[in-house]
């Protein structure tokens, strides 16, 4: 339960710490007072979007926090920038955690909240609470998620199937003609090379004759010339100096004369005229020049990598077929399971249908509505949603079943309110929720109708903690903490926004006023005392 609740900077709330007891507590106070203002900080705190128009300094930071009966102390800080940040026992939480957890320790009926009986997605969850299938409903979420996430691998893997079908011909064309041109990495070079070679043979072979017979021609014999000078210089070695270092170099030369002949003969015989295989050749280099231009490259290098690019393109469209056909079985089979635990919660939804049905019925016609018809029925849709296979209808006649109907599209205000505390009054005994709010939930009702469920309203006071904020005397004398809301001006005649806890001679003069109005009359006060006794 809510023990203690501190607002800084909100609205008309300049500073507000209060504590709250448990069991019943009224909130009333004058229109405009500040009601709402208390709601909205507390609304804030339990994780709503912040909004720093509301400040009431608009420099300092807006501070709500809430102590509750187990210990926990929620805080939750907006900066004049707009920033939130939101703390649990002083430990940083984010707003969805904040959410999720405030959605466990306090349900808040806002006024108009009524309206919720006609949305399909509430009504699903009052049954499912009632039917206790959280457990159930986790599971399920779990493996939808899962089923989500399969199909869409299996929508991207479609595509990339479908765009890998409609490049496959091309693609296969391609490769198949890279695959067939047998590439070797360094062939262009090596044809270059062989291709000069072969173009220019007559006229190296010329050249190569010519040196030739510059070594071996009978009036330029090099060599024997050389050695017979070499032989020479060493005879004079004897008698000067250095000429027997002529000789050595003489005959280096001659040694490195006949392994230039040697090689030069060895040229010739290499060297051969063949305008066959220049016709080859240039047939290579002309096709593999022509690979280049296709495919836009520069190298055989490049053209070798598109080849095995290209490979693995033709082949990834069988892997992308093997693994779109894995996936399809995966999706079968969490289908099956999901459309099992989905068969269970219809079941238990139904079964808890009929049940609620009579529950909510009974409570109804407590409050005024002796005839009133109540029905819920689970139906089956043809199509898995996040939360199961079901529509629930809540049907509802005020005179019986002749007249019954969906109860958003027949239901008057007054009616949808009894309704929707008779829900609420199910619902909290089959949850944990230690707090329950009230705001204005007697909208359309008055008189008899009103004492009945502020009477409704006690008895969920004595098993949890109840507020209830109201402008009907009948609910606000039931027995419970009295607070009210009250508007003061300073001296610079702005107003702020107070709420205090009332005595009991308090009470009755509050009650008094919602009875006849600002002007306080003896009988009004009689009357108030007398409504406040009545109900303890």
């Amino acid at each position: 339960m809510l023990s203690r609740l501190s607002i800084s900077n909100y609205a008309l709330i300049s500073s507000l710490d209060i504590t709250f007891p448990d069991g019943l507590i009224i909130i009333t106070g004058e229109t405009g007072a500040g009601k709402s203002i208390l709601l909205g900080a507390l609304s804030l705190l339990l994780g709503k979007k912040s909004d720093p128009s509301v400040f009431h300094n608009k420099e300092k930071n807006c501070v709500v926090e809430g102590e509750f009966a187990d210990g926990t102390i929620l805080r939750r800080v907006i900066t004049p920038a707009g920033r939130s940040r939101s703390f649990l026992n002083d430990e940083p939480i984010n707003l969805s955690d904040l959410l999720a957890l405030s959605g466990k320790i306090i349900d808040i009926h806002q006024q108009h909240q009524h309206l919720l009986l006609g949305s399909p997605d509430y009504r699903l969850e009052v049954i499912d609470h009632f039917a206790d299938n959280g457990a159930l409903l986790s599971d399920y979420t779990i493996l939808y998620n899962e089923y989500l996430s399969v199909a869409k691998e299996i929508k991207n893997l479609q595509e990339a199937l479908s765009k890998a079908q409609s490049e496959a011909e091309y693609n296969q064309f391609r490769y198949s003609r890279l695959q067939d041109a047998a590439l070797v990495d360094g062939e262009l070079e090596e044809l270059e090379s062989e291709h000069k070679l072969l173009s220019s043979a007559e006229k190296i072979l010329s050249d190569l004759y010519t040196v030739k017979n510059i070594f071996s021609g009978e009036q330029q014999q090099l060599s024997s010339m050389i050695k017979e000078a070499s032989s020479l210089l060493s005879r004079c070695s004897g008698a000067l100096p250095g000429a027997d270092e002529l000789s050595s170099r003489l005959d280096s030369c001659r040694i490195e004369l006949d392994d230039i002949e040697a090689e030069v003969e060895n040229y010739s015989r290499q060297v051969r005229i063949s305008p066959e295989r220049l016709e080859q050749v240039e047939e290579r280099m002309s096709f593999l020049y022509e690979l280049l231009r296709k495919y836009n490259c520069t190298t055989v290098s490049e053209l070798i990598e598109q080849r095995d690019a290209l490979a693995e393109s033709v082949s990834s469209e069988e892997q992308l077929q093997q693994q779109l056909e894995s996936l399809l079985r995966k999706q079968r089979n969490i289908y099956s399971k999901l459309t099992q635990l989905a068969d269970n919660l219809t079941q238990k939804r139904e079964n808890a249908a009929k049940d609620f049905a009579e529950k909510l019925q009974s409570q109804v016609r407590s409050l005024e509505m002796p005839r009133a018809e109540i029905r819920v029925n689970v139906n089956k849709t043809d199509h898995l949603t996040p939360s199961g296979q079901d529509q629930v209808d809540f049907l509802f006649g005020a005179n019986g079943s002749a007249s019954i109907a969906d109860i958003s599209k027949v239901a008057s205000g007054g009616e949808l309110s009894r309704v929707m505390l008779s829900l609420k009054s199910i619902v909290a005994k089959y949850t944990s929720l230690p707090t329950m709010i009230f705001d204005e939930i007697d909208t359309g009702v008055s008189g008899k109708i009103a004492d009945k469920m502020g009477d409704l309203i006690g008895e969920m006071g004595k098993n949890m903690q109840i507020f209830a904020i109201t402008h009907l005397p009948q609910i606000a004398s039931k027995p419970g903490a009295h607070f009210l809301v009250y508007k003061e001006y300073d001296e610079k005649d702005s107003a702020r926004t107070y709420i205090r806890q009332l005595s009991e001679n308090e009470r009755v003069e509050e009650v008094a006023r919602m009875l006849s109005g600002s002007q306080l009359t003896d009988s009004a006060i009689q009357n108030a005392r007398e409504l406040i006794n009545r109900s303890k």
